[in-house]
């Protein structure tokens, strides 16, 4: 379905943040015989609707909102709205048919599309695409999950998207080069089982790509994708990481060096099979990264990461602060922590809890001397999964604020405070940049 579908239809818009502001937008301009927008969060945090959006699509809250949804001839959910949302049941049960913005823009770029999700490194990785494209003379509009709407993008030649579970389940076409970076248990909640999520997230690789690259030293991706034809990056055979020239590691593509390991300014071995990742892309689009190895090189030495993963924050005290607000579940928090291996570290965890098993948490850190401080809503339970390893010490706190003070107390001179909060930032956080602000006002009110 493409947006042009709409012309003439009775359509709801549901959701009235970001996405569901973009979605009234792009439909009104294409004359649906109705337009209506649905909110049934009841939060505070929503801005307010008025002005274009108002004149576009009256908006409609709370259980009112159902009736207007089932009436429509098309529902268009935002993402935040879950699979499991009751409303989503029973409209499913009706047969009234639901997609999302990312969708229906899909359906008109897909050929001129790459497109990232995996349940960690896809907004370091499609960040690292776009990047190193404009750097080759491929000029492209960057978008998605990231921050910006599908239905906001301008026209161009060439997308890179991160695209989130939530985005993949309603796509009826694939992009040109899809790409997946890793699979673990998230967003269960929303998605009703780890396996409605895995199969959420790889319906971006469900619709016809021309080409799909994966991390291929991801264990449960390799288990879902099976004998499917896809580049593996990390392989022998593409781009990977091996001993060079010089015996450091280097980063190659099949049996040629391109450049050292070094040259990458991101910490972690996740970082390394991002930009992995990332060559296997450029290479898969033509680019001949062997003739162009070194002004690869200079390129990914410019690369400055996301401003909310692993992103370091100057203090005068010699600690340094860790903003990886981006790491909301605790496989993504496992690798942060394990990117200051060998220094004094307190780690920051809590959010929105989802029900998600912090067991591999614990067993990941059940070697590890480190303190953890928990904050609401998730963290008491973190801390309660952390109970009894001899060398986790832990403490709760009452907000992000009363932790980044407490860190400083905690953290030994030369240490690592690291908020990697294992959980998502809704409910006490208008979205991830929010509480990212938080963090970073926090340790500014708190410097010595």
């Amino acid at each position: 379905m493409r947006l042009s579908d709409l012309r003439g239809r009775h359509v709801a818009v549901w959701g009235a943040g970001r996405e569901g502001r973009a979605a009234v937008i792009a439909i009104a301009a294409h004359g649906p015989a109705d337009l209506v927008a649905v909110d049934d969060s009841a939060n505070f945090l929503t801005l307010p609707w008025e002005g274009p959006l108002a004149a576009a699509a009256p908006l409609v809250t709370g259980e009112d909102g159902f009736a207007r949804l089932a009436a429509a001839d098309i529902v268009v959910r935002s993402p935040g709205v879950p699979n499991t949302h009751p409303w989503m049941v029973e409209l499913r049960r009706r047969a009234v048919p639901v997609t999302q913005g990312s969708a229906l823009w899909m359906a008109d770029h897909a050929d001129r599309t790459v497109g990232v999700t995996g349940s960690k490194g896809k907004s370091t990785t499609s960040s690292l695409i776009s990047h190193l494209l404009t750097a080759m003379d491929r000029p492209n509009v960057f978008g998605g999950n990231i921050g910006v709407p599908l239905l906001d993008l301008p026209e161009a030649e060439l997308y890179v998207l991160e695209l989130s579970s939530y985005q993949c389940a309603d796509l009826t076409d694939s992009p040109r080069v899809a790409v997946v970076t890793a699979l673990f248990p998230e967003h269960l909640d929303a998605h009703g089982g780890e396996r409605e999520y895995y199969r959420d997230k790889l319906n971006l690789l469900a619709h016809g790509p021309h080409t799909v690259v994966v991390n291929g030293a991801d264990p449960r991706l390799a288990l879902e994708l099976g004998d499917r034809a896809a580049v593996r990056a990390g392989s022998p055979d593409t781009t990977h990481v091996a001993s060079g020239p010089d015996g450091a590691p280097w980063f190659h593509l099949r049996d040629t060096p391109l450049f050292p390991r070094a040259v990458l300014p991101l910490v972690g071995r996740h970082n390394e099979g991002n930009l992995c990742v990332a060559l296997a892309v450029l290479d898969a689009l033509g680019v001949d990264v062997v003739a162009r190895k070194d002004s690869l090189a200079i390129a990914v030495a410019e690369f400055q990461g996301l401003a909310h993963r692993l992103t370091e924050i100057p203090d005068p005290s010699g600690l340094t602060f860790v903003d990886d607000t981006l790491a909301t579940s605790p496989y993504a928090a496992m690798h942060a922590i394990d990117a200051y291996e060998g220094r004094p570290l307190t780690v920051i965890v809590g959010g929105t809890d989802r029900g998600l098993d912090y067991t591999p948490l614990r067993d990941h850190l059940a070697e590890r001397d480190i303190t953890v401080i928990g904050i609401p809503d998730s963290g008491p339970r973190i801390v309660e999964a952390l109970a009894g390893l001899p060398a986790v010490r832990t403490e709760i706190a009452e907000d992000l604020v009363a932790a980044v003070g407490l860190a400083r107390k905690l953290t030994p001179a030369g240490g690592v405070v690291l908020l990697s909060p294992a959980a998502p930032s809704y409910g006490r956080f208008r979205n991830f940049e929010h509480r990212s602000e938080v963090f970073a006002q926090a340790v500014a009110d708190t410097a010595r």
